[in-house]
């Protein structure tokens, strides 16, 4: 009996399932049918859209949180340390900018849009827009590069670093020649001296000595 009624169970669920298929179907065929007319009419995009990465140059601090953060390394940062005489300005958001961003290239090629590299940025320089128009016959103008530093930036940068570490190097080696000097000249401390250890015997002026018994010798 159980058979039988497992029999009728699943006659009447496929038969529920194609109503409700067929009823979705005709609902739609009998409504006009609307044709965007791509490219001259657009969809208008969703507010969180995920597609094409921008970066305000600007705000970029290089951190390289974003590059950690993609799954993909589609991301690829470099910096140069700036010296202590140079001013890079700050971030619209207020924080001081440390590095020179040498190079910053995003190959939008291998980008999956997951938006994980939006969230970890602490200037919130790089962004998702809603740009979904950017194919091309060449695979290299899918890298697209945000550092304005020119070459010519670059090696001025980098020369002036290791003319300051050099400096800072130097002064750390005379400093420290110098203390070195110091402590050679310093006069070396006396050494202690012991106190002779006085004997258990010895006996107090004026005390006689006592004599082989044991008494106080006679006068």
């Amino acid at each position: 009996m159980t058979a039988v009624r497992l029999y009728f169970n699943n006659i009447w669920l496929a038969l529920s399932t194609i109503v409700i298929g067929m009823k979705i179907t005709w609902k739609h065929l009998f409504v006009k049918s609307v044709t965007t007319q791509y490219p001259d009419q657009k969809l208008k995009m969703p507010e969180r859209a995920r597609n094409r990465l921008y970066v305000n140059i600007d705000d970029c601090i290089g951190c390289d949180q974003c590059a950690m953060a993609c799954p993909v390394d589609c991301i690829s940062i470099e910096t140069i340390k700036s010296t202590p005489d140079q001013d890079l300005g700050t971030t619209s958001t207020g924080q001081k900018k440390r590095l020179h961003v040498s190079r910053f290239d995003i190959d939008i090629a291998k980008c999956c849009y997951c938006g994980l590299c939006v969230p970890p940025c602490p200037t919130e320089c790089i962004v998702m827009t809603d740009v979904y128009e950017f194919s091309e016959f060449d695979r290299q103008n899918l890298i697209y590069n945000f550092s304005v530093m020119t070459p010519q930036d670059i090696e001025q940068a980098r020369a002036k670093l290791k003319k300051a570490e050099e400096e800072a190097a130097a002064k750390k080696a005379a400093a420290a020649a110098a203390a070195a000097a110091a402590k050679a000249a310093a006069p070396a401390p006396a050494p202690a001296t012991e106190k002779p250890a006085s004997s258990p015997q010895s006996q107090q002026p004026g005390t006689p000595s006592p004599d082989a018994s044991g008494q106080p010798g006679k006068s």
